[in-house]
């Protein structure tokens, strides 16, 4: 969890801005190649490495992805390429690009707000990696599908992070950031282009279902920014730029773990609270498809799960890791968990932007 410094850019020039997902991709794409050229046999060395798109969080400084690599290729002798697209939506917005000439191998950070799209799409292949059965609670799997397209690696629960030395009351439900005491009190993310920013919309969607859009219209002149990315927007929020943020139950964790600091609280609403799963998923076509299923298999084994709870700051799918500490006192389990709906998700996205952008 990278604390950034970051300068507050405001919402409305945000969202004025094209869509930022494309402006990503463009940082990380590939030079096209001709039909010819796709055509020619993969080099060898190329079937030595295994080429995983990903989000910034995954693969950065702060992320399990050096140390997963690493592993990766001491057990298998292939090098594991992490190639970071800053968002899970960017990734798969560039692997839908490259279709018809894939680059990458897996791709990793897929959730369930995204699953749908991704199938849309046609760029995955269906593969169960070894012992995913045994290890991984059907649940989960479920939430992604239940056909192996993906494969979950971690879970939490969005939820909002509260700063208990804020000196303001702490929201208890939804419904309460619509409040005047938190005006321009909130952080939240662009559903657009954050996995983060997307889960909050399906929260809201999820608890007052058509009414959702009422809800946006109160709550926009709270909102303080609304950040391209969850790392920029976690930044802005331990700078102090506001007293909430949207992220995971898990997020406090951090803190508690690293500096004994108790000071940012995962509020838990009775009215229940959206879940997400990450997965991942091997890319139709791949070139070293025989060297993605190892890294599928390797992804959910004891030795790569067990970095996770550390770095992804997120609980791990494999049932025999042990969680630090941390966890039980600073990452609380909602008592309820409430279903989400990607496609009536999808079909408000458009009116929020408006909403806010006005």
């Amino acid at each position: 969890m990278k604390r950034n410094s970051i300068n507050p850019t405001t919402l409305y020039a945000r969202l004025f801005l094209p869509l930022l997902s494309l402006t990503f991709m463009a940082a990380c794409q590939k030079k096209p190649v001709s039909p010819a050229e796709s055509a020619k046999p993969v080099p060898a060395e190329r079937l030595t490495e295994v080429v995983a798109y990903t989000y910034d969080s995954f693969a950065g400084e702060w992320g399990p992805g050096a140390e997963l690599a690493e592993k990766f290729q001491k057990k298998t002798g292939k090098k594991l390429t992490l190639i970071d697209c800053g968002e899970a939506i960017q990734a798969l917005n560039k692997v839908v690009l490259e279709k018809d000439d894939p680059q990458a191998d897996i791709i990793i950070g897929i959730d369930n707000n995204l699953a749908a799209r991704a199938r849309e799409q046609d760029v995955l292949e269906s593969y169960r990696p070894k012992d995913a059965k045994k290890i991984i609670d059907q649940r989960l799997e479920d939430e992604l599908g239940g056909d192996w397209l993906l494969t979950p690696y971690d879970y939490s629960h969005f939820a909002m992070i509260f700063d208990t030395e804020s000196g303001i009351e702490p929201p208890a439900a939804l419904e309460d950031l619509t409040k005047d005491i938190y005006k321009k009190k909130i952080i939240l993310m662009d559903p657009r282009t954050s996995t983060p920013g997307l889960g909050f919309l399906t929260w809201t969607v999820s608890v007052f279902g058509n009414k959702a859009g009422d809800f946006w219209k109160n709550l926009k002149p709270n909102i303080l920014t609304m950040t391209s990315s969850r790392s920029e927007g976690w930044g802005m929020f331990m700078d102090g730029e506001a007293p909430l943020v949207v992220s995971y139950t898990t997020s406090p964790a951090y803190n508690v773990e690293y500096d004994k600091n108790y000071r940012y609280k995962a509020l838990v609403f009775d009215q229940g609270h959206v879940e997400q799963v990450e997965g991942y998923g091997l890319v139709k076509g791949a070139p070293n498809k025989e060297g993605a299923k190892l890294l599928m298999d390797f992804l959910i084994s004891d030795e790569a799960q067990n970095a996770l709870p550390l770095t992804q700051w997120m609980y791990p799918v494999n049932r025999d890791v042990s969680l630090p500490q941390s966890y039980v006192e600073a990452a609380p389990i909602p008592g309820k968990t409430l279903e989400s709906n990607g496609t009536d998700t999808q079909k408000i996205l458009s009116t929020v932007i408006d909403i806010v952008s006005e």
